[in-house]
C-alpha cells in the first residue's frame, strides 16, 4: 500500500511541475495613447534562450522602443499602467546585447515606409520561475530607444500594449 501512495505522490508531483514549466507565450497588443498600433508577440523557448517574435501594424516608418515591462496591466490609455521595464535584476538601461541592461529591455523594433515592422530575436528571458515575464506586459514606444538613458531609454509614449500569458 505505501509503494502505491508513494508511486501517485510522485506522479503528482511530476504532473505538477511539468505544468509549471511553460514553453510558449503570446502578447496580443492593443493601440495605446491615441495610437492605431496592433500586433501579435510571441515567446518560445528555444533550449536555453527564448525566441521573441513580433508582427506589428500602423507604425510610423523608422525605429520604436520595444520593452518587457513589470506590469501585466495594459489597461489605462497611456499604457502606465504597466509599470516600468522589468528589472529584477536592479540593472541599468541598455540594449539587449550589452552587458549592463535590464531583463526587459529588447532595444528597438523598426518599421518600414508602410508602418509594418518585424522582429526574430533570441535572448536570456524566463517563461517560468521567479524572474518568468508571463503575466507581465510587452510595450512598443512612440520613438528610437538610446539604450542608455535611464530608466526607459527617452522612447516616449506608450503606443501599443500587449499582456503576456501562456499559451501552451
Amino acid at each position: 500500500m505505501k509503494t502505491i501512495l508513494c508511486i501517485a505522490i510522485f506522479c503528482a508531483v511530476g504532473s505538477l511541475a511539468r505544468a509549471q514549466e511553460v514553453t510558449k507565450a503570446a502578447a496580443p497588443l492593443e493601440s495605446k495613447s491615441g495610437s492605431q498600433v496592433t500586433g501579435m508577440v510571441t515567446f518560445t523557448k528555444v533550449g536555453d534562450e527564448v525566441q521573441v517574435v513580433a508582427d506589428i501594424q500602423n507604425l510610423k516608418p523608422g525605429k520604436h522602443g520595444f520593452h518587457i515591462h513589470e506590469k501585466g496591466d495594459c489597461s489605462a490609455a497611456d499604457a502606465a499602467s504597466a509599470g516600468g521595464h522589468f528589472n529584477p535584476t536592479q540593472k541599468h538601461h541598455g540594449g539587449p546585447m550589452t552587458l549592463d541592461h535590464h531583463t526587459g529591455d529588447l532595444g528597438n523594433i523598426e518599421a518600414d515606409a508602410s508602418g509594418k515592422a518585424h522582429m526574430d530575436w533570441k535572448g536570456k528571458v524566463s517563461l517560468s520561475g521567479k524572474d518568468s515575464i508571463i503575466g507581465r506586459s510587452i510595450v512598443v514606444h512612440e520613438k528610437e530607444d538610446d539604450l542608455k538613458t535611464d530608466p526607459s531609454g527617452n522612447s516616449g509614449a506608450r503606443i501599443a500594449c500587449g499582456t503576456i500569458n501562456a499559451a501552451d
